[in-house]
């Protein structure tokens, strides 16, 4: 079956406490394993950017469901693209808050790294952005 990588980003309707955050993972990282999904969750300043990786079917219908969802808004595509292998595949939801990473610190540190999440536009640019984080969990 091929494989798609889909990204996306949204923001919060509130910020969200550590709790809700510990609940959002736990639920999608059961639904993921069901449905044969990886990737990985960042979170900054109430706005999320997640990378979702699986059979094109499962990832698009898992897609409408959190579009629906009523936690967040501004919900975008910023990449879907179809890959030979998956880049997290280790993970069926890997979490790095970025609130509580001090992004200055990290090797190749770029203001970029300061860019709200729901404001990157190129998705060439949001897939590095993430990959950048896979480090930091691994």
């Amino acid at each position: 079956m091929p494989l798609v990588s889909l990204i996306y980003a949204s923001t919060a309707t509130h910020k969200l406490s550590r709790q809700e955050i510990i609940d959002i993972l736990d639920k999608s990282r059961e639904k993921n394993k069901q449905l044969g999904i990886t990737g990985l969750l960042l979170y900054k300043d109430g706005n999320f950017m997640q990378v979702l990786e699986g059979e094109d079917k499962a990832v698009s219908d898992l897609y409408e469901a959190i579009e629906a969802d009523p936690r967040h808004v501004g919900t975008h595509v910023m990449l879907k693209r179809p890959v030979d292998e998956r880049t997290f595949g280790d993970w069926q939801m890997a979490f790095v808050d970025l609130d509580e990473v001090d992004t200055s610190q990290l090797e190749g540190y770029s203001d970029f790294l300061e860019t709200p999440l729901n404001q990157i536009q190129d998705g060439s640019l949001a897939y590095t952005f993430l990959n950048t984080f896979k480090s930091i969990i691994v």
